[in-house]
């Protein structure tokens, strides 16, 4: 049987279907919308830098629009979510516990983010901080005294905050809820009574086969090479599961044309084949991304499949940014055409656009102009904003809507 071939635009379509990135959502989003998004993603990656609405919140905005940031918390605290170290720390569905329980029974292979030299030193300690919990309840890191961010990978964490991450990393704690976006942690064994470690968790061998196919669904179209990343999974070699998948028809072998390398395409998408073939899949959306966006996270696959060149530079001397602190990579139907740096001025109620770079070769026509004012007044509004103020943006876009416009 022929293998299929498509361009480099169905290609991305494909992806952005498989993301749920290809329409714009047809009806206000509820609370379920919010688990059902990250079901789709497999997972939600976690960062506090606010200088717009945080990571989390903005990846769900991308796929739901207008939507109650504390959906998310709510979620969590009813025991929908869970978190725990997957790509990064990240929000997953309740039902992938058992997917990421044996990296709780062997932390010691989880490099920085569990030291055993740091659990065996102060292992009464540590034990005093559970005993705490298990008689008094939920505990949060700041329970304690101040502390103090260092550079080092742990950062200088105060003992206490350390040990309850050390007991996180380990799975006897859980985030039982946030508040303010701060963990609140309880035992395990209390928010999840009914868990059986010798009855469900999965071994590492068929947690890796599970994660590694299901990251064929999340991306939709693949390379062999694009799938360990997902999952930060080390020393990945795919070649025995894709054969079995392909024979199980879980997957289909397809060509894209403008690239080269062996790609696959997700059974879940088949339907979608037909109109990526004849060139006729489009996304229609227009959107801002989080840097720890599913679509860019992984830089390499993001170069590849859309030509962007990504890099977060908020950790970088301010001297030295090329594009800005926090830029967010611009989605314009189907195309990364750019990056925004922009910050939200909470008291101001002004979402401010410091800058707008746009990639080579892109070229801002009227309905460009128009996806953009649209995409950057709905995010605007979202975080409560009333208007809008652009500085360093290309010309046409200040041109057809001036410096500062109005949210409705």
């Amino acid at each position: 049987m022929s293998v299929p071939v498509i361009s480099l635009a169905a290609a991305r379509a494909l992806h952005l279907a498989a993301q749920g990135l290809l329409t714009p959502a047809k009806r206000k989003a509820g609370p379920e919308d919010v688990v059902a998004a990250i079901q789709r993603m497999g997972l939600l990656q976690i960062d506090t830098i606010s200088v717009v609405a945080r990571s989390p919140y903005l990846v769900l905005f991308s796929r739901l629009g207008d939507y109650a940031p504390q959906w998310l918390e709510q979620a969590l605290a009813g025991r929908q979510l869970f978190e725990y170290w997957a790509h990064e720390a990240c929000f997953l569905p309740i039902e992938d516990f058992a997917l990421l329980r044996h990296r709780m029974l062997n932390p010691q292979g989880m490099g920085w983010k569990y030291s055993q030299e740091w659990a065996e030193k102060h292992q009464d300690a540590i034990n005093d901080v559970l005993s705490h919990i298990a008689a008094n309840g939920p505990l949060r890191s700041a329970d304690f005294n101040a502390e103090k961010k260092g550079g080092n990978g742990w950062w200088e964490w105060k003992p206490e905050k350390r040990h309850l991450e050390t007991l996180f990393t380990a799975g006897k704690l859980m985030v039982a809820e946030r508040r303010n976006f701060h963990r609140v942690y309880d035992l395990t064994e209390r928010l999840l009574p009914d868990w059986d470690d010798a009855r469900q968790a999965l071994s590492e061998e068929e947690a890796r086969r599970v994660m590694l196919a299901r990251t064929c669904r999340y991306l939709g179209i693949f390379k062999a090479e694009w799938l360990a990343d997902y999952y930060r999974l080390k020393r990945v070699a795919p070649k025995k599961l894709l054969q079995q998948l392909q024979l199980q028809g879980e997957i289909l072998p397809i060509k894209v044309a403008q690239l080269s390398g062996d790609f696959y395409l997700h059974h879940s998408l088949a339907e979608a084949l037909p109109l990526a073939e004849q060139n006729k899949l489009r996304s229609r959306v227009t959107t801002l991304l989080s840097p720890f966006d599913p679509v860019v996270w992984d830089r390499r696959r993001a170069l590849e499949l859309f030509n962007f060149d990504y890099r977060l530079e908020c950790y970088t001397p301010k001297g030295k940014r090329q594009y800005g602190y926090f830029t967010l990579p611009v989605l314009n139907r189907g195309e990364l055409i750019g990056r925004i740096d922009a910050k939200m001025h909470r008291r101001a109620g002004e979402f401010e656009v410091i800058s707008f770079h746009l990639e080579t070769g892109v070229r801002m026509g009227k309905q460009r102009c128009q996806d953009l004012f649209q995409g950057i007044s709905r995010m605007a509004k979202w975080h409560g904003a009333g208007r809008v103020r652009l500085r360093a943006v290309p010309g046409a876009l200040r041109e057809q809507y001036g410096e500062i416009w109005q949210v409705g």
